[in-house]
């Protein structure tokens, strides 16, 4: 049997509604697989940790959360406390001090109906983004000069190292490889005449070392206008942490909403655990009133389950979200249904339990 330690961290707003129907999937699969185990340690940081503790999570946290196979999360960020104090000593902190450098964000049309895009199909929408996760952008270099005098100065400095840039350039290489689709880098060098014309370069150098593999490269305006107009050119992207966050977001936008939009924070090397999310933020507006959309949450349990080396449930959970979503009366308001959270939880164990009956019958 292998048994896998997931540490739950369901954070603030909907985050422990919706991570509550994700535990419920695990436990689901647990009952039919004998070969899988789920233990479960849950974790009360977030923001109202903060507002008690001054923190976000504890001193020690990353030491507790290090023998986990895998980090839950639900939700980061609450009104009263500022937004870059719960994504920098929470989320950045896992990510960073666990060297979770890949960030995947599959941007897949999961029925035809949710997007806003005329005449676009489930063939024409599905890829998927990789996002630099530990560097660029994000690296949280810089200064702040002269204070509150007019001579104000800030400087925020993009950190784009040689090993970080190649190494999550080569980890998309050996995807599209592995899955004989093109690879799309894009970057903006025409303006940023270092970073970008340095990522261009390695893109360039590691390219060399995969001639099976076709490439593209897009400046991110353009990337921006093509994954609207024309989804269809993409099948893997590679880019930088920011322009990463945003295109992916435009990637939910064309797919049918946040409410649908899953990330996975890898340690390649599994040196570290890797956490998965759903994307879409905690919404307080709508907490505890059982409105929240827990698609994402179980779609990053299916993420979780191919990232164990278990395809058939990773599978089985994208299928079974697919046969959830035609039926109306069982989605939550956000996709035009009258569900609670914990009623479309539970039409989906059933369908679940449905489509493994039936794959089950196909493989005999």
């Amino acid at each position: 049997m292998k048994e896998k330690k997931i540490a739950l961290i369901p954070g603030d707003g909907i985050g422990p509604e919706v991570i509550s129907e994700g535990v419920k999937v695990l436990k689901a699969i647990e009952q039919v697989d004998s070969n899988l185990s789920f233990e479960f340690t849950a974790y009360p940081w977030g923001c109202e940790y903060y507002l008690e503790h001054g923190k976000m999570m504890e001193e020690n946290g990353l030491d507790q959360l290090k023998d986990a196979d895998a980090i839950y999360l639900g939700a980061v960020g609450y009104p009263g406390v500022p937004d870059h104090i719960s994504l920098w000593d929470l989320l950045l902190k896992i990510r960073k001090g666990f060297d979770q450098y890949v960030n995947l964000r599959p941007v897949t049309l999961l029925n035809p109906s949710l997007t806003p895009l005329k005449n676009k199909t489930e063939k024409e929408i599905d890829f998927l983004v990789i996002r630099e996760n530990s560097e660029g952008e994000y690296a949280g270099a810089g200064d702040w000069l002269f204070k509150g005098k007019p001579e104000e100065v800030v400087l925020q400095t993009g950190v784009f190292s040689r090993k970080g840039t190649e190494r999550i350039i080569r980890y998309a290489f050996e995807e599209a490889r592995k899955q004989k689709k093109t690879l799309t880098s894009i970057s903006k060098a025409n303006a940023l005449n270092y970073s970008m014309v340095f990522w261009d370069e390695v893109f360039d150098e590691v390219g060399k070392e995969y001639p099976d593999v076709v490439t593209y490269s897009y400046l991110v305006d353009a990337a921006c206008m093509f994954f609207v107009q024309q989804p269809e050119r993409f099948e893997i992207v590679v880019t930088t942490n920011l322009f990463g966050d945003i295109l992916t977001d435009i990637g939910a936008a064309i797919t049918g909403g946040m409410g649908l939009a899953t990330g996975a924070n890898i340690n390649p090397e599994r040196e570290f655990p890797s956490m998965f999310e759903p994307v879409h933020g905690s919404a307080p507006d709508i907490s505890g009133k059982g409105l929240a959309n827990p698609i994402a949450a179980i779609w990053s349990v299916a993420q979780m389950m191919d990232f164990f080396g278990e395809a058939k449930w990773s599978e089985l959970i994208v299928t079974t979200i697919k046969e959830l979503l035609k039926e109306k009366e069982y989605l939550t308001p956000d996709l035009g249904g009258n569900a609670t959270t914990a009623e479309l939880g539970n039409q989906f164990i059933k369908l679940l339990f449905e489509q493994d009956a039936i794959t089950y019958k196909k493989n005999r």
